[in-house]
């Protein structure tokens, strides 16, 4: 009787584990398909315009930029723990150096190396130091190391802005005229093409790009940007070669083919303006998205009030390791 008994309570113990197991799988199963389309909060924050996003694989961090906050942000997803650096003016975006504890920010008035420990910034170029209605904006390394950044007026003056590019030994070449908004830039696996985005356009632009000299040619337009969808903004690259672009008033974060000029997925993010994204993790598999409270009314921030924050999608594909700056 006592050996019934027990038998009894180990095949109903079983039975409940393998319930248990069902459960748990199904629970991750539906997660992991919510964030394929829809992101999550990662990390809540009312930013005024956070942008610049970019996964630091060397120490698992996040770097990230509030524009008009005037603050460069260190975030570490594993301990939930976001380090603020203020900069002495508007601040449009990261990239880590090759040097250790540095990284090279494009502020209001100048391209600036800074000490991430110390926040201490060394200037590397004042290129528009005579164009004081400009600001330095979005920007990415190259291949190779060099650092391609663009600018904007401060009224959004349409053509009055350019995209340079500061080699490895801080020269700063121009590369673009007669830019709007100078936005997300990124290039291919096999370091033959250079995408770009100038926000007003609409537009992806695509160029042939040596990555011996960092010449580009052949400009094309890769991908248009349907109204609908917002305006195109800060843009990351996958282990495809497809393009992520945060949509500006569109609440999303579109994936494009650029080689069909294709839509072929959308993320869902609660907020209206998503201005930039990165792929993360251990495995470059979490795409991070900032997203920025700039233009929006009251109603409009009741409606989404998380905007500011960062957000977080599993999108079922994996990025590609971002390039430092190598002085």
């Amino acid at each position: 009787m006592q050996i019934k008994t027990i038998t009894t309570s180990l095949l109903f113990c079983i039975a409940l584990s393998i319930i248990s197991c069902k459960e748990a799988t199904t629970t991750a199963l539906n997660t992991s398909n919510t964030l394929k389309h829809k992101a999550v909060l990662e990390y809540q924050i009312q930013s005024k315009l956070g942008e610049g996003s970019f996964w630091n694989y060397n120490t698992q961090e996040l770097y990230w930029v509030d524009i008009q906050g005037k603050t460069l942000h260190i975030y570490n997803p594993k301990t939930k723990s976001n380090k603020s650096i203020t900069v002495p003016s508007m601040i449009g975006t990261v990239v880590p150096s090759t040097q250790s504890n540095k990284a090279i920010v494009a502020l209001q008035d100048g391209i600036y190396s800074i000490d991430t420990n110390t926040g201490n910034l060394q200037l590397l170029s004042d290129v528009e130091q005579t164009i004081t209605t400009n600001r330095f904006n979005d920007g990415k390394c190259d291949p190779s190391g060099r650092f391609w950044v663009g600018s904007i007026a401060f009224d959004e003056t349409p053509y009055a802005a350019k995209l340079y590019m500061l080699d490895n030994n801080q020269n700063a070449i121009l590369k673009k005229d007669s830019v709007t908004i100078s936005n997300g830039i990124v290039w291919t696996k096999d370091k033959t093409t250079m995408y770009y985005i100038d926000t007003p356009t609409s537009e992806i632009k695509a160029y042939d790009y040596n990555d011996a000299t960092g010449a580009i040619s052949n400009e094309r337009v890769a991908v248009k940007v349907s109204d609908t969808l917002g305006y195109p903004d800060g843009m990351t690259i996958d282990e495809h070669d497809n393009l992520w672009v945060g949509l500006w008033n569109g609440s999303a974060v579109g994936c494009f083919n650029p080689k069909t000029g294709n839509l072929i997925t959308k993320i869902e993010v609660p907020a209206l303006n998503v201005t930039s994204c990165a792929f993360g993790g251990k495995n470059l598999d979490t795409l991070y998205i900032t997203t920025a409270t700039k233009d929006m009314d009251t109603e409009q921030l009741k409606q989404f009030p998380l905007a500011g924050s960062v957000f977080k999608a599993v999108p079922g594909v994996k990025g590609v390791k971002g390039h430092f700056y190598k002085e």
